[in-house]
């Protein structure tokens, strides 16, 4: 289905493909190229380090390697990650000790979450490419039985993959090879000093060169969610939303509510519910661990969700209570819920079959949930506009499309400006700029969104909710320009050009 009418994309590859589009003509690698704020007839070069490269890369060499287009390309890269993650998750699974039996059914738990479901109508990067990568990261991390040239070449290499797929990966890459480190250096179950100071040095001389290569060559180059902090706050979500992310990521409770903390459109809590269902997260979450832990007579596997869970509260409550860029959404503890899928399925498999049933309902409806979405959406992508890249468009109408495609090969000195990242990666021959909103209702300062100077024609297309005002603030950003005249593309879309 998503071959034939590839999927939309999420902004954050959008900013990917931008840089690809960039390199396409003529930057040099990794560097997103746009007009200059102060003078808009000259370019800034930028090093993106926000995202890593990974989301637009992989596409790009399904381009070159079978003649697709963007969006067909970004298809098949769905189709390879998402079949690579279970097949990696199963074999990490059995060689953590569980059946054939539950192993399967941990894995249609996972394609029950909605997670699995969003890069079916949503391109979503990395979050794809992580899931194809982890389960075979874990699995090296359970397999590998003693120190070697296996275990060099699979630190050093498995830190720049992870890393390629997606950035987050390093709080992961540490969990995973300290589980690692503390099973090679158990002895019947018990820690051997002599074996942790030696299985440490062969584990931190890859590592440390893995991260300082990653440092040196890509994210010393730029900011990132991490570098950037607006100061310490103390608040209960920050801690209650890592402990309670078990349930939050496992059963889709953090999707299916459109966003418990980072609210999303369709979500319709409001703040006396937050807390009261954080808390009850939070303490569903802990019982589950401890059962898993008490129960689960697998001793590497209780290492491994052990040290994963502590890691991650540890790692995402200091990160929220600094204010770092990060998002409170569970999509960033999806490897958690990846992880306790056979422990559940494990103890369910003990219960009474009335509370297995329930169990299974429980799934059930979760899916029907998310499957209903995926149904309503793809619909949604199969009727979006489509232009050269195959994506589909749903910031825009064929129509206007179309329109802006032709001025895109009539110019070659404009540019083009949209209020989504998505819809540039369309412009072939121009400049393009994706405009940022002004917050509402809070005063801000003009210089931030606007453009001085002046460079060939311009072209704004914005969707027509925008008409009036706001599209009137957003013509004076261009400094340079006046006289703008107005065309509408269609009954839903707008273009306001100046030459």
């Amino acid at each position: 289905m998503i071959f034939i009418d590839p999927p939309s994309i999420y902004p954050d590859p959008s900013h990917g493909f931008q840089v690809l589009r960039s390199m396409q003509m003529g930057s040099k690698f990794n560097m997103l190229v746009s007009p200059n704020q102060d003078d808009i007839s000259k370019n800034n070069s930028d090093f993106l380090t926000w995202w890593s490269p990974g989301q637009y890369l992989i596409p790009y060499w399904f381009k070159l390697l079978f003649g697709l287009n963007t969006g067909r390309a970004s298809a098949l890269l769905i189709i390879i990650f998402q079949l690579s993650g279970l097949a990696g998750f199963y074999c990490f699974f059995k060689k953590i000790g569980f059946t054939s039996l539950v192993s399967a059914i941990s894995l249609v738990l996972i394609i029950c979450q909605q997670a699995f479901i969003i890069p079916y109508i949503f391109y979503s990067g990395g979050e794809i490419l992580i899931f194809g990568f982890e389960g075979w990261f874990l699995y090296g991390c359970i397999a590998i039985e003693k120190p070697g040239i296996k275990l060099l070449l699979f630190v050093l290499l498995s830190g720049w993959i992870g890393f390629l797929c997606k950035s987050s990966f390093m709080w992961v890459y540490v969990a995973g090879l300290a589980c690692l480190w503390l099973r090679l250096s158990a002895i019947k179950s018990r820690l051997n000093i002599q074996h942790l100071i030696k299985n440490g040095i062969w584990l931190a001389i890859p590592a440390a060169i893995s991260l300082a290569a990653i440092y040196v060559f890509f994210l010393s180059k730029g900011a990132n969610p991490a570098s950037n902090s607006t100061g310490f706050t103390a608040s209960w979500q920050a801690i209650g939303f890592p402990l309670g992310s078990p349930l939050l990521s496992g059963f889709s409770v953090d999707d299916l509510l459109h966003g418990l903390i980072f609210h999303q459109p369709g979500n319709t809590l409001t703040p006396a519910y937050v807390l009261p269902i954080l808390l009850l997260t939070v303490l569903v979450s802990l019982i589950l661990i401890l059962a898993i832990v008490r129960y689960v007579p697998k001793n590497n596997y209780r290492l491994f969700i052990i040290v994963f869970y502590v890691i991650s509260v540890l790692f995402f409550s200091v990160a929220f209570l600094r204010q770092l860029n990060i998002s409170y959404e569970s999509r960033h503890f999806r490897i958690l819920s990846l992880m306790l899928a056979p422990g559940i399925i494990y103890l369910f498999s003990k219960f009474k079959p009335v509370y297995q049933i329930l169990f299974g309902l429980i799934c059930l409806y979760i899916a029907f949930i998310n499957y209903s979405t995926l149904a309503r959406i793809h619909e949604v992508n199969s009727l979006s506009a489509r232009g050269n890249t195959g994506i589909a468009q749903q910031s825009i109408d064929q129509p206007s499309l179309d329109y802006v495609l032709q001025l895109d090969k009539q110019n070659t000195n404009a540019i083009f400006a949209f209020t989504t990242p998505d819809v540039g990666l369309e412009i072939e021959h121009n400049r393009i700029i994706t405009l940022d909103q002004p917050p509402a209702n809070i005063p801000f300062d003009n210089d931030d969104y606007s453009y001085d100077g002046h460079a060939g024609p311009l072209y704004i297309v914005l969707p027509a909710s925008y008409d009036g005002a706001q599209a009137s603030m957003i013509m004076k950003f261009f400094r340079g320009y006046k006289d703008f005249s107005i065309q509408k593309l269609s009954p839903m879309y707008t273009l306001y050009s100046a030459k």
